[in-house]
């Protein structure tokens, strides 16, 4: 990609209503457009990272046995009735279509998928099942704020699990847990976030949150000093649920995931069951598994950064390459030809401005790897590689590049 026709906009201030560091940094280096309160445009860059996420949560899910498909966001007044909770969800945004007819936009998903499950699931045989998405959501929050840490539109992954036993529902929800894990370490913020104890179970006696340290969050945790497990502010108990230990470490959080064991909340209302061995009627017991794609983004931003811009972990970072040109030869493109033809996705800053400008551009969109042309370089047959994040750089001989 030539940097030149880039659909992009740096900037050198932040947002006037930044609030906190992802909004400032993914505003100003061009990654993202507020359209309105809590509406947010993904610019080329952006899209760029939030498809390395739904790759990584795909490729996650999927290892677990999750399928993927796709359900409307259109939903219909009469699913949500079912459950009770058309009137009872407050943050539902609700429309009227032709004739009258009444729908909500999907801020979640169970009254479609306990449905839709029903017409497939008839016998044992047909469990577990484990159903997945990434799809918009809408959420008509009273207050958005943080940027893409908290908006009214969003990107998420919801995964849905069906069993036929509680003892099934426990071991998948256990292999949620490690997948959550494997998730936030690959996008770069499992050093800093918690297995988060909170409330809400509908059959069990916690749900848990993954809630990431950060002085942009807006939920307070209390994390065990001695197991790590943390505690929400509603369920905040004396002693830890896990070791006893009584010593705990008040943190500012962001909740970046959370699984609940659904039980037969939704299954009941939509009569979904299954005949057992013995041929005999038995509730599916459900689980619920959701992960924001755009918040996670934003949650790996405010912890990989300095104070000259983003830091993205390699495998979120938006290109494999940043290929900047110093000198007015032709190197630089020869170099960007040779990269591009062994399958490296490289933006290549072609343009015609300051090398200080063209550095600190670098240092703000934040991609992990980049390689330097110069006069000075040249001289040696060599460019000039470099890590972001990483003080030193090395110089490495031209034919010796791709290796």
């Amino acid at each position: 990609m030539l940097q030149s026709t880039l659909f992009y906009s740096s900037k050198k201030e932040a947002p006037k209503d930044s609030e906190s560091v992802s909004h400032s940094l993914l505003t100003r280096a061009g990654y993202i457009d507020q359209i309105s309160a809590g509406v947010y445009a993904f610019l080329p860059l952006g899209l760029k990272v939030l498809r390395k996420i739904e790759g990584i949560i795909r490729e996650e899910i999927e290892k677990e046995g999750g399928q993927e498909l796709l359900l409307p966001a259109l939903t219909p007044k009469e699913n949500w009735q079912k459950t009770g909770r058309w009137d009872a969800f407050d943050a539902l945004f609700k429309l009227k279509g032709a004739n009258g007819k009444e729908y909500a936009l999907g801020a979640t998903h169970e009254e479609i998928i306990s449905p839709l499950a029903k017409k497939v699931i008839f016998s044992y045989k047909d469990l577990p099942l484990y159903l997945f998405q990434i799809q918009d959501k809408f959420r008509n929050e009273l207050r958005a704020k943080s940027g893409i840490l908290r908006t009214r539109e969003f990107l998420m992954k919801d995964l849905y699990s069906f069993h036929s036993s509680q003892e099934d529902l426990d071991s998948y929800y256990k292999k949620q847990i490690k997948s959550y894990n494997r998730i936030f370490s690959r996008c770069g913020i499992k050093k800093k976030t918690y297995l988060t104890l909170a409330s809400g179970g509908s059959f069990s006696k916690y749900s848990h949150e993954f809630q990431m340290e950060t002085e942009a969050g807006e939920d307070t945790i209390y994390v065990c000093g001695k197991c790590g497990i943390a505690q929400n502010k509603e369920i905040k108990a004396d002693k830890c649920p896990e070791c006893q230990n009584s010593v705990f470490i008040e943190k500012k959080a962001v909740e970046v995931g959370n699984i609940f064991k659904l039980g037969d909340k939704y299954s009941l209302p939509f009569d979904l069951k299954f005949k057992d061995k013995d041929g005999k009627d038995k509730t599916v017991l459900m689980g619920c598994y959701g992960i924001g794609l755009g918040r996670l983004m934003g949650a790996s931003v405010e912890i990989n950064n300095d104070q000259k811009g983003i830091i993205w972990p390699e495998e979120l970072s938006p290109f494999d390459i940043h290929l900047i040109q110093l000198n007015k030869g032709s190197e630089a493109k020869e170099i960007y030809s040779l990269l591009k033809k062994k399958g490296l996705d490289v933006l290549y800053d072609d343009r015609d401005i300051s090398a200080g400008q063209k550095l600190a551009e670098a240092d703000l969109i934040g991609i992990s790897k980049r390689i330097i042309v110069s006069e000075k370089t040249l001289e040696k047959k060599s460019v000039e590689v470099k890590e972001r994040g990483r003080d030193r750089a090395i110089l490495v001989k031209i034919k010796d590049l791709v290796k």
